[in-house]
């Protein structure tokens, strides 16, 4: 299973990006996708999550209403508005093996290897 993020760059503050992330080995449809973001030095932190039947998204205090995760022909997609300095970091896309999903990172089996995303 490979998952390859891509989209990320230089952006000014109230820019917008679009993140993707491409799958091979493994399909989207049925299992919970999310992407989580770190900085160096930090914990992961969690920034949306999509259930397996597409129906439910989920997002944290920081991202409501700036950011959307969505999904189309097995490619995971983050679209960023309004972004902040503090958005800044890399961004990685994590898929579990199940239709639910969890909070934690842990929990999420495979993993991109990051784009990095800066906001100044």
């Amino acid at each position: 299973v490979q998952l390859v993020e891509s989209g990320g760059g230089l952006v000014q503050p109230g820019g917008s990006l679009r993140l993707a992330c491409a799958a091979s080995g493994v399909t989207y449809d049925n299992i919970c996708m999310g992407w989580f973001r770190q900085v160096t030095g930090k914990e992961t932190e969690g920034v949306a999550r999509i259930d397996g039947s597409g129906q439910y998204t989920f997002y944290t205090d920081a991202t409501k209403g700036r950011f959307t995760i969505s999904r189309a022909d097995n490619t995971l997609y983050l679209q960023m508005n309004d972004l902040k300095p503090e958005d800044s970091a890399t961004y990685y896309c994590a898929a579990m093996v199940t239709t639910g999903c969890s909070v934690s990172p842990e929990t999420f089996r495979w993993w991109g290897q990051g784009t990095q995303v800066t906001v100044s």
